[in-house]
């Protein structure tokens, strides 16, 4: 048996085969799997339970039919869908996990996490990030009217484009969104982990760290926009591919 990691999707009603490619998975693949991880970011945005967007239906009701069967569906909170919360994972039938977490993977412990946290040279993401997830400001922003919302959403979509296109524009800060190695680092030595498993970076590839005697491995799943991308793993490895 194998089980299945997917993240940043970002799927939205503009890009309706994004959509149906997840769902022909859940409706095919996935319910031969041992599970299911959705490692953040599965819609573009989400700006609360109440979120009236068709794909929020339909992705509750093929989760909650695959979770039916018995394949157990896990989520991790992106920077996008951080506002996910405990009425909508019912509605999926999928259990939130904290960000990052550990799991037993086939007798391996492994992290699992979005990846945004590791990405601590993009100074000014990490102080939004901040203040999207306190609580008080969370509490505040969900009591707003849903249009007032989804206006937000907007907006801050259109500032990260801006921000992407103002750091692309000079090469010599091109990987400030990619994650910082030192804060690999860090992390794996706090978690005492060899295996790490995330997205955010939207750069898929299977990394050899060399730490003295210790052999890690870190895998970055791939994003949505032009096809799917799949992690696939069992007791005897893994395999990160395209659908």
């Amino acid at each position: 048996m194998t089980t299945l990691f997917v993240s940043d999707l970002h799927l939205d009603a503009a890009r309706p085969q994004s959509v149906s490619q997840f769902l022909d998975l859940l409706e095919g693949e996935a319910r031969q799997s041992d599970a299911l991880y959705v490692l953040g970011d599965l819609f573009e945005y989400w700006v609360g339970d109440d979120d009236p967007q068709p794909a929020g239906a339909a992705v509750a009701n093929a989760l909650s039919a695959l979770a039916a069967t018995g394949v157990p569906v896990f989520f991790l909170r992106g920077n996008r869908d951080f506002l996910i919360g405990a009425g909508y994972a019912a509605r999926c039938g999928m259990r939130i996990l904290p960000d990052p977490c550990v799991i037993d993977l086939y007798d391996r412990p492994t992290l699992l996490m979005h990846g945004d946290l590791l990405c601590s040279d993009d100074e000014a993401y990490q102080a939004f990030r901040r203040q999207t997830r306190d609580p008080q400001w969370q509490e505040t922003f969900l009591a707003q009217p849903l249009q007032a919302r989804i206006a937000f959403a907007e907006r801050a979509r259109a500032a990260s484009a801006a921000h992407q296109r103002a750091i692309h524009g000079n090469d010599a800060r091109e990987d400030i969104t990619d994650v910082s190695q030192a804060a690999v680092e860090t992390t794996f030595a706090r978690h005492g982990m060899d295996t790490l498993i995330h997205g955010h970076t939207h750069r898929p590839a299977i990394h050899t760290l060399h730490a003295g005697e210790r052999t890690r491995t870190r895998i970055v799943l791939g994003d949505w926009y032009e096809q799917g991308s799949v992690l696939r793993v069992d007791a005897d490895g893994a395999s990160l591919s395209a659908l």
